[in-house]
């Protein structure tokens, strides 16, 4: 299990930030090697992505879900993975996003992706790719999600 984390400053709200973390489906404009994300309710999505050339299909859960905080996910099949992105007010127009992902690559490309690192570094490029695309936008997010997702148990 490799664990992942990477931190970006953006330059809007946080509110702006979060609703624009909970479109799922804009993703793919951003993240590299997301080729298509589906929302199928408010806490589960369905997930085509290709790394290393390989293909992978697969559900996630939103495990937890504070709105101007956290979003928290885990597979459901394909790849073992699970994740929280959280969102930190520096000040009226500047949040800190971080994102953590722990991951156990399946298979054989992914286990060599993930010890050359290309998986640190793509994560690290969507962090970034992500900081461009709202800033681009004017600090307009494309929609938003403020429903609240409790933690298992909570």
């Amino acid at each position: 299990m490799s664990t992942i984390t990477e931190s970006v400053d953006v330059d809007v709200d946080v509110t702006t930030a979060y609703n624009q973390w909970t479109q799922f489906e804009s993703f793919p404009r951003f993240m590299e090697g997301v080729d298509e994300i589906r929302q199928v309710d408010d806490t589960h999505t369905h997930w085509k992505i290709s790394v290393a050339g390989a293909t992978r299909e697969f559900d996630a859960t939103i495990t937890e879900q504070l709105p101007d905080e956290r979003v928290a996910w885990r597979a459901d099949d394909g790849p073992n993975h699970a994740g929280v992105v959280t969102f930190h007010r520096l000040d009226a127009s500047k949040t800190r996003v971080t994102a953590q992902m722990d991951i156990d690559p399946e298979g054989f490309v992914e286990n060599v992706a993930d010890k050359l690192g290309i998986l640190d570094r793509r994560v690290k490029g969507d962090m970034k790719r992500f900081k461009e695309f709202i800033e681009n936008r004017g600090g307009t997010e494309t929609g938003g999600w403020r429903g609240q997702v409790d933690r298992p148990g909570a």
